[in-house]
């Protein structure tokens, strides 16, 4: 089946910008309408519709709870655990969402993609809404532990933003190499899960590692290192995290760029191997 393209001598669309942020800012109300569209098909049958948002973290906190604090005794820096594991799982939670959305973004929309032309970037770049209202109703939760544990808020709040964006960078980074694996390879979509279960236990959620300055460094090429220690910085005075904080930010920034790369490279045969 072939594509229909917008025509080389189109204004609305040159052929210069084609995969570009410009294209993508005009793509912006189609990114709008992907995320309110996936927001509606997760809540849509729900019994407890967006509920389920604060059920799943604070059920996993309960048993991080019991496990890694109560049986293995696992030190959380000072901080109550289960405000240490919420504000870890929050940030994962977020990552993976966005990532196992992206991946499938799409395949998921394969019949858009062969059929009629819009920016592709839009598809992996909308699912990184839905998530991101996911996290803004989940750091409400995280506001109320705060006032259990007579956590105070200070100045290192500035720092919340930059974990945030942080953490868009390395989800959309990823997000895109595996959205454009997954069109030329379907296992791919296998591989995402387990490995996404994995990383829960390379990231520091659960408990935080005492490692050497070697081992740091390859811990801190996970980029969700230095997110989740900053956030937490930021949010309950905890250690500033040091340079594995750079590490993980130029993994980050570095996974958004190459993902790009590849992606605008690899969209020009989608249509046909979709």
């Amino acid at each position: 089946m072939t594509e229909i393209r917008p025509a080389a001598s189109s204004p609305a669309t040159p052929n210069s910008d084609r995969g570009s942020w410009q294209e993508l800012w005009r793509g912006r109300e189609l990114i709008a309408f992907f995320a309110i569209r996936d927001l509606r098909v997760r809540y849509r049958q729900a019994v407890l519709g967006i509920a389920w948002v604060l059920v799943q973290p604070l059920a996993m906190v309960a048993v991080f709870t019991l496990v890694f604090h109560n049986l293995a005794q696992l030190p959380s820096g000072g901080i109550p655990y289960p405000l240490f594991a919420m504000t870890g799982l929050v940030i994962w939670t977020c990552f993976t969402s966005t990532v196992t959305a992206a991946s499938d973004s799409l395949v998921s929309n394969a019949a858009l993609v062969t059929k009629v032309y819009f920016p592709r970037l839009t598809a992996p770049v909308a699912t990184l809404l839905p998530p991101l209202v996911d996290l803004a109703v989940s750091l409400v939760v995280v506001v109320g532990m705060c006032v259990v544990y007579a956590v105070t808020p200070t100045w290192r709040l500035l720092g919340a933003p930059l974990s945030l964006l942080l953490l868009a960078a390395a989800s959309l980074g990823i997000g895109l190499w595996l959205s454009a694996l997954n069109v030329r390879y379907r296992d791919v979509r296998h591989a995402v899960t387990p490995i996404l279960q994995l990383l829960l236990f390379l990231s520091p959620v659960a408990y935080s590692p005492n490692l050497s300055p070697e081992a740091a460094l390859i811990y801190a090429v996970n980029p969700l290192v230095g997110v989740i220690d900053l956030f937490r910085w930021s949010v309950l005075s905890a250690p500033w995290p040091g340079w594995p904080l750079l590490v993980s930010a130029d993994v980050a920034v570095v996974a958004l760029v190459a993902g790009l790369s590849y992606f605008r490279r690899a969209e020009r045969g989608f249509a046909d191997v979709i």
